[in-house]
């Protein structure tokens, strides 16, 4: 195992030596930092990994605007608001990102590039929530040819739950903050998930799409070696 020193750019330490030890860069995140901090994280890291994506997420409008001055070649999602700078590593294994409802779609956008930047092959499959059950079952079998699952849902999120209850595919599930009173900012789907009957269902913090989809591209990576 390498051992390098953190690069020191002032305001932060960057870990460098993460790729070597994980397979994957270090992260930026962009929330609370100013957009001149996150840019310059970002050339540090480009820096450092050439020729590997390197990802900055929570990324706010002025950020997203100072990236796109900075990177004229980065990709920028403004509906995940995520900036990738460099190319993407060829894809192993297979991630589906679910969503229960259209609300979900800024989580989901994030946890698709995550699982992009992280080295797997995602598939994105909206609104597929237990209102319309239908919707979902009409995904099976999709979804059970897959080698992980993020599934992501606000208001009730009984989703994930139901979905793990379907296919033998890892799910790893994501309350969202979506939803009325009673949601209590995603506390009540956090919950749900947490007491879920299904076995094997994974739960991440409140619309934490970026861990979810870094635990399935993993998992994802894994079972693509075998193949």
């Amino acid at each position: 195992m390498s051992s390098l020193p953190p690069r020191d750019i002032g305001f932060a330490r960057l870990d460098t030596d993460r790729l070597a030890r994980t397979g994957d860069p270090e992260v930026v995140l962009a929330s609370h930092k100013t957009p001149q901090q996150t840019v310059a994280s970002l050339r540090e890291l480009a820096a450092a990994h050439q020729g590997r994506a390197v990802l900055a997420t929570r990324c706010d409008e002025p950020t997203r605007a100072a990236c796109r001055g900075e990177f004229p070649a980065a990709r920028i999602d403004d509906e995940g608001q995520t900036v990738v700078v460099g190319p993407v590593p060829a894809p192993r294994g297979t991630v589906a990102v679910v969503t229960a409802g259209t609300s979900d779609l800024p989580v989901a956008h994030e946890a698709m590039v995550t699982a992009e930047v992280f080295g797997t092959n995602p598939t994105l499959i909206p609104d597929v929530g237990v209102a319309g059950l239908h919707r979902l079952l009409a995904e099976v079998d999709r979804l059970a040819v897959v080698d992980a699952i993020v599934a992501i849902a606000g208001s009730d999120g009984a989703m994930p739950g139901v979905l793990a209850g379907l296919v033998g595919t890892p799910v790893i599930a994501v309350p969202t903050s979506v939803g009325y009173g009673t949601s209590l900012g995603g506390l009540a789907a956090l919950l749900t998930m947490l007491n879920a009957c299904a076995p094997g269902l994974t739960v991440v913090n409140i619309d934490n799409g970026f861990g979810a989809a870094v635990a399935a591209a993993r998992i994802a990576r894994r079972v693509g070696q075998t193949q």
